[in-house]
């Protein structure tokens, strides 16, 4: 037999000598299958899927004649192809299992390119149904990936198994063996080479291949190598159309001799492949690939049931979504929003919830990189052909492909979300509620989407029901032509912001106030900041406060009530200098009220009790309290208390000036900011002793 061309193998076999390809242009460089098909470069299409719960008789090696091989030729591998043949066997895979995964991809691959063929050419022969079987040998410690695809001849037997090397190649060995980092170093030559069938290496000490092309006339072949330095090429007879590998097991590899073993690891990788799979004679995948059907052929109980099996879980989902596109990236996606939020249940955070798939063969389960992390909750799974075909493909990275999907689905689920959510306001709220605070942790962490995951927020307000919730755009819509800001007021509940101080002078204006009770909510506040051209505000805020007055200006309107006792500008100058003097560190200044209360004091300019929280727990979780920020003081003159105060520190400093000091902490009180109210206890029953004296 005629020595092997090493130049026209590698090309063949790496595509290496082709230039880069566009999606579009792989896609249709799929159509007419360029590439390998056992090396796992070959184009998978999206032809007609075989239905899984089709009656299929498998063929398995007991079934034929025992091949006859004739005396071969020994041909020796180039000094770098050893060297790579030894990276793939000991450095590429972080996991071993992955070698199945492979082989199923190349003989699905075959399978797919006859089923092809035989649509276009009478000259195509097919001599058993199309299918994948393997079959395990513990006694002989081998096991064997059979298919009855396209096969090959004399010519491409040549070109794909002869060589994994191509010019260049040996430079990228060099690299690696001069490396401090060689897994990196191999990562890199997996990104350059695809060399999926010689995974087998991992866990196999020899390994044999049978083959027989589709094409009339073929002859059979039968190709063997212990991967070390060279590999025998030799005629067979008796060989079916189709190919069969047979690995023979290393010692240390004997795991993957277990039946059960190698079926979930069937269905953990290739359990979408359109083809029946078999392990000795037992049909593996029955879960058929719903992302590849069209939307309006999908069943609910098809999608309930799908659900639950992509998932693990026995609720039903809430929402579905069915995707796909063929631009700017080919996209076959199934999606699931839940009815419970895992998260809420005391269960660990919830691991990303998106398989991502190639050509229906699992390439990443639970793909972090796949969706922003705040859509960690979304189940289901996301299919690309435009992924690269090789080993990289279990070590994926932030790639051009991946960044590029990851923007497209992203930007489809919220768009998907905003959708339910105009269609049934209702039901969307029950979904806000299982889940708002991933929608809220994606607007403080995803500014890439933060606008368009703004519009999913969901708060309570003033003039509506409780419960009743409202998005942003509702809120704007409402809105007052003179109103210029959104404003906002996080409290623990309702009726605790409708008694507050700061609501107070809102509700005289008849101004509408979202109500914010989850501790994010003031964290997604401050990463907005505005909507649609509208400043978020606090309505404890001292930019509040000045907002309120201009209300009030142009009202004509009296801070408080006119009617009431109110202190003079001299003795109301004496009163805030004396209680700046005596109400210490914790207070840089106390002045006059422009907001309308019925409230004696209130504090401004104040730190946020969600800061001091996360502070609190970044400290801990001590139980000595947080020390305050020096805070601004507004007093009301015309309350009686503050007039009363005014009057008794010229009788009683000492009584006056524990009146001013609960005063303050009920201010504070008032803001969320005492983080201990039993501190003052003590004073307030020696201001009660007095009063009541």
């Amino acid at each position: 037999m005629r020595q092997l061309s090493l130049r026209s193998t590698c090309s063949r076999l790496l595509g290496a000598a082709a230039p880069a390809a566009s999606p579009v242009h792989t896609r249709q460089a799929a159509s007419r299958f360029s590439g390998s098909l056992l090396t796992g470069n070959a184009k998978r299409t999206n032809g007609l899927v075989l239905p899984l719960t089709r009656s299929v008789r498998f063929y398995t090696a007991e079934a034929d004649k025992e091949p006859a091989v004739q005396p071969g030729e020994k041909h020796e591998f180039k000094a770098e192809t050893k060297k790579l043949l030894h990276i793939v066997a000991h450095s590429l895979y972080s996991q071993r299992e992955v070698f199945v995964r492979e082989l199923i991809s190349n003989a699905s691959d075959a399978l797919e390119k006859l089923r092809q063929l035989q649509t276009t050419s009478a000259d195509v022969s097919s001599e058993k149904p199309l299918g994948i079987d393997i079959s395990i040998d513990a006694d002989s410690k081998t096991i064997t990936f059979q298919d009855t695809g396209i096969g090959m001849n004399a010519e491409e037997l040549k070109e794909n198994l002869g060589t994994i090397a191509r010019s260049g190649s040996k430079a990228y060995i060099e690299k690696m063996q001069s490396s401090d980092e060689t897994k990196d170093a191999a990562n890199t030559i997996v990104g350059q080479f695809g060399v999926g069938f010689y995974s087998a290496f991992m866990v196999g000490d020899k390994i044999t291949v049978y083959t027989r092309s589709a094409k009339p006339d073929s002859e059979g072949y039968c190709w063997d190598s212990d991967g070390l330095g060279s590999y025998t090429l030799s005629k067979a007879d008796n060989v079916p159309v189709g190919t069969k590998i047979t690995i023979s097991v290393k010692d240390d590899a004997k795991e993957f001799l277990d039946k059960d073993k190698l079926s979930e690891i069937i269905k953990k990788y290739s359990n979408f492949v359109g083809f029946p799979i078999s392990v000795n004679g037992e049909k593996v995948n029955t879960v058929e690939a719903l992302w590849t059907k069209s939307k309006n052929s999908i069943t609910e109980e098809e999608h309930k049931n799908f659900y639950r099996f992509i998932s693990h879980s026995w609720d039903d989902p809430m929402y579905n979504l069915v995707y796909q596109a063929d631009g700017p990236l080919s996209i076959r996606s199934i999606l699931y929003a839940p009815s419970k939020n895992p998260e809420e249940m005391g269960f660990e955070r919830t691991k990303p919830g998106v398989n991502l798939y190639s050509r229906k063969v699992l390439i990443m389960p639970n793909a972090e990189k796949l969706l922003p992390e705040w859509l960690r909750f979304i189940k289901g799974v996301v299919d690309s052909e435009d992924l690269p075909l090789n080993l990289s493909r279990e070590l994926l990275q932030n790639g051009p492909i991946i960044m590029r999907l990851k923007s497209i689905m992203a930007s489809r689920i919220i768009k998907w979300l905003q959708d339910e959510a105009n269609k049934d306001p209702v039901k969307y709220g029950k979904f806000f509620k299982e889940f708002g605070v991933y929608v809220k942790e994606g607007v403080c962490q995803d500014t890439d989407n933060q606008k368009s995951i703004a519009k999913l927020l969901r708060f309570e307000v003033s003039n509506k029901e409780s419960k009743e919730l409202v998005s942003l755009d509702e809120y704007v819509e409402a809105m007052p032509e003179k109103q210029e800001h959104i404003y906002f007021f996080c409290t623990p509940n309702r009726k605790v912001g409708i008694d507050s101080p700061y609501y107070e002078p809102f509700k005289k204006h008849n101004i509408n106030v979202m109500f914010l009770h989850h501790p994010l909510d003031e964290f997604v506040m401050g990463r907005l900041s505005e909507f649609n051209g509208k400043r978020l505000i606090s309505v404890d805020s001292k930019e509040a406060g000045e907002a309120l007055k201009k209300l009030s200006d142009e009202a004509g309107e009296e801070a408080a009530d006119s009617s009431k006792t109110v202190l003079t500008k001299e003795e109301t100058d004496e009163l805030t200098a004396w209680m700046r003097d005596n109400m210490g560190m914790q207070v840089k200044d106390v002045k006059v009220s422009d907001r309308y209360m019925t409230y004696p004091a209130i504090v401004v300019d104040f730190e946020s009790p969600a800061v001091r929280r996360m502070m609190k727990m970044m400290a801990g979780n001590t139980d000595e309290p947080m020390p305050l920020s020096p805070c601004t003081v507004e007093i009301n003159p015309r309350d009686p208390v503050i007039s009363g105060l005014f009057a008794l520190k010229g009788k009683d400093e000492e009584l006056a000036r524990k009146v001013a000091m609960q005063l303050l902490d009920n201010a504070l009180i008032a803001a969320g900011l005492l983080d201990n109210p039993q501190s003052m206890l003590k004073r307030l029953n020696e201001i009660l002793a007095a009063t009541v004296n």
